[in-house]
């Protein structure tokens, strides 16, 4: 008799301990990411990338007299005026005064230099385009570069929300007027700053 009721109540424990188990599985949401909208996204930008690319190299075949330059960062440059005499580049942490335009594969221009003014930048301190940034790590004192930047390398899928669309490449012609470390920057402010006090 008792072992009939212990093999009774082992039964109900086993049939309580599955049922909990199955109402304690996992619930799958009603909407459901899967991964064909991934491989669609994945696609969509390699077709975006390809198409970009192909027009840049139109622009640089379309210019044989320029040599066009491929960077680690996914972009192409030429010089227009080059400084062979110096082996120092702007780095984190500097103060590169530079002139730029911006113009459309096109060529036409979107920001003239002078809407853009002279900028004063801190390398890698301060958020700018990001082929811009890179761009200028590339470059010596006085020189001109024509950069041909990829949308991916401009401002992306958002644009500027002002004259520069989705996914638009850009071709950036930068003039970087010199640069300097911070500390060097800030004595010499400081220096005509009590000067002009005097």
């Amino acid at each position: 008799m008792i072992k009939k009721s212990l093999k009774y109540f082992v039964i109900l424990l086993l049939s309580i301990f599955i049922s909990c188990k199955q109402d304690q599985e996992a619930r799958r949401p009603i909407s459901q990411a899967s991964g064909s909208f991934m491989k669609k996204s994945i696609e969509r930008n390699k077709k975006l990338i390809s198409t970009e690319e192909e027009r840049i190299d139109s622009i640089i075949k379309s210019q044989p007299k320029n040599k066009y330059y491929t960077s680690k960062k996914g972009f192409w440059y030429t010089y227009k005026t080059q400084n062979k005499l110096d082996s120092l580049c702007p780095k984190r942490g500097d103060v590169a005064i530079f002139n730029y335009e911006i113009k459309d594969l096109k060529g036409e221009i979107i920001y003239s230099e002078a809407e853009l003014n002279t900028q004063t930048y801190l390398v890698d301190k301060q958020n700018i385009m990001t082929g811009l940034r890179e761009g200028i790590k590339l470059m010596h004192k006085s020189e001109k570069v024509i950069f041909l930047f990829p949308s991916h390398a401009a401002y992306g899928f958002h644009g500027d929300n002002k004259k520069i669309g989705t996914n638009q490449p850009l071709i950036c012609t930068v003039k970087l007027h010199s640069f300097a470390p911070e500390k060097k920057i800030n004595k010499e402010i400081q220096l005509k700053n009590t000067d002009s006090l005097n």
